[in-house]
């Protein structure tokens, strides 16, 4: 049995003064503490060497964790429950993603070795869910100077002889604060659950009623597998969806300097974690939310005044209450009760006739919350179109109207603009399911009630759009895909942000 004593206090340097540079065009006047954090030298922190359990597998039993919980602050303690399969001694190296003079991420940790041994796959338990009891194999409490931010944490076992190779695989938590910034980046975790298929295909797509059946559970306490689909990217596995839809968007912000924060779903059900900043940014695959982060954010943009950006696609579309692990820890397991109100009943028999199962009204109209929602069919993809070009979203663009971005909309959109005082559709156009099954997407702008402004890229893929860091691929879906970095989404994306934080 592995004790606690692998309870680790660690102390961090101060923060190295900032390299003097110019801030972009849209950045703080002055340096950010993320610029100054970014002007340290970054660390290489790929995984190099994975392994499947089998052809088509999902999770690597070689090495594979998971974090206690989702997001921590200072003085948290978070428990790393860690197999290795067969026993052998393993390291813990953790990596604050961000800029870092292009190289991604700056180690800030080195633990262990550790001693690890194979801990229990779990049974299937009641609607489907599978959530582990693994003993901790290392303990970290965060020191008092790491910046919020997206951390992972790479597994590495130790060989036990010349002959033998090592392993590795990924753990990923977020480091929270309370300050108030000018940014708070939510990261899209719940989705990363609700698509994690590890063991073996057990997601909230693989119940053997259909992909969209409800009253399936899915826990957090249980290692991220292998993303399954879109993308074919082995060497992310531990990482949710991050480095596939997140990544580039946090490298970009950091690059620039912006007061950026960051929190997990979960910490979006409190109001007071999102009222201390100006603007609120939902990035890329953002799919399912408790009601009552939806009703924070509508809070927060009604009465503080909060900017939201929604740049994603078929987000706040699946009704996921929270629920406590059997453990009774909080915000630990999320359960499919339905879809928010947006989906017309036409759509609904639509879907339903794709997916073979009923679905339930259980939320309210996420377009009224943002500017425009998910539409049938839900997949496709297609070029992001001007059409309205003397908005000032489009300063400094030159795009005329019909002017297109390629490929940068997929693999999942919204449209249907909702019916808001000063709704403005900035961009539309034709989004085609499997190569050839049309629909249409709308990109939206409209202000809040107390100044703030609602921003809806309508598309998964714009962080594609702003940078290309290492560990990252471009995806493809339905016969199209963007093309990496664009002056024009990154000029888009800096007067929308001048516009929030001006707001």
């Amino acid at each position: 049995m592995i004790p606690r004593r692998d309870f680790i206090q660690l102390g961090a340097a101060a923060l190295a003064a900032s390299a003097a540079r110019a801030p972009a065009a849209s950045a703080p006047a002055q340096p950010s503490a993320i610029a100054r954090e970014n002007a340290r030298p970054g660390d290489a922190w790929q995984l190099t060497r994975v392994r499947l359990d089998k052809t088509g597998g999902y999770r690597s039993p070689r090495i594979e964790g998971y974090c206690s919980r989702q997001s921590v602050a200072a003085g948290d303690t978070l428990d790393f429950m860690v197999s290795t399969a067969p026993a052998r001694s393993f390291t813990i190296e953790v990596f604050r993603m961000g800029y870092y003079g292009g190289v991604g991420a700056r180690r800030v940790a080195q633990l262990g070795p550790f001693h690890g041994k194979p801990q229990p796959v779990p049974p299937v338990g009641e609607q489907r869910l599978r959530e582990c009891a693994w003993e901790p194999a290392a303990s970290l409490t965060v020191p008092a100077d790491w910046l919020s931010g997206v951390y992972l944490g790479r597994l590495t076992t130790v060989p036990s002889s010349p002959s033998d190779p090592y392993w590795q695989s990924y753990v990923i938590f977020i480091v929270r604060d309370r300050r108030a910034a000018d940014l708070l980046f939510q990261c899209s975790d719940n989705t990363w659950q609700a698509y994690n298929r590890w063991p073996d295909n057990f997601s909230l797509y693989t119940d053997p009623r259909g992909a969209h059946a409800v009253d399936l559970s899915v826990s957090f306490d249980r290692p991220y597998g292998k993303y399954a689909q879109i993308f074919e990217h082995p060497l992310s596995i531990g990482s949710g969806e991050f480095l596939l839809w997140e990544y580039p968007l946090l490298y970009w912000l950091e690059q620039h300097g912006y007061d950026v924060t960051y929190g997990a779903n979960c910490d979006t059900l409190d109001l007071a974690h999102l009222a201390r900043c100006k603007a609120f940014l939902s990035v890329g695959h953002d799919e399912y939310w408790d009601v009552r982060q939806y009703d924070a954010v509508k809070k927060a943009v009604a009465e503080r005044g909060l900017s939201a950006l929604w740049l994603c696609g078929n987000s706040v579309f699946g009704v996921t209450p929270f629920s406590a692990s059997s453990r009774g820890v909080a915000h630990r397991t999320l359960t499919r009760t339905g879809i928010f109100g947006g989906l017309t009943d036409e759509e609904i028999r639509a879907a339903i006739r794709v997916f073979t199962e009923a679905w339930r009204r259980a939320g309210p109209d996420e377009s009224l919350l943002m500017g425009a929602r998910s539409i049938v069919p839900f997949n496709g993809g297609g070029d992001w179109t001007c059409a309205l070009p003397d908005h000032w979203i489009f300063e400094g663009t030159g795009m005329k109207r019909g002017d297109s971005i390629p490929g940068l909309v997929g693999w999942e959109h919204h449209g249907a603009p909702a019916k808001l005082p000063g709704l403005e559709v900035v961009a539309e156009g034709t989004v085609w399911q499997g190569g050839d099954n049309p629909a249409r997407y709308t990109a939206t702008v409209h202000p809040g009630p107390k100044g703030g402004i609602t921003f809806n890229a309508a598309t998964i893929f714009w962080a594609q759009g702003l940078a290309s860091p290492p560990g990252h691929i471009l995806p493809w879906s339905h016969w199209s895909r963007p093309h990496g970095p664009d002056p024009r989404v990154q000029r888009i994306t800096q007067n929308a942000l001048r516009r929030a934080l001006s707001a």
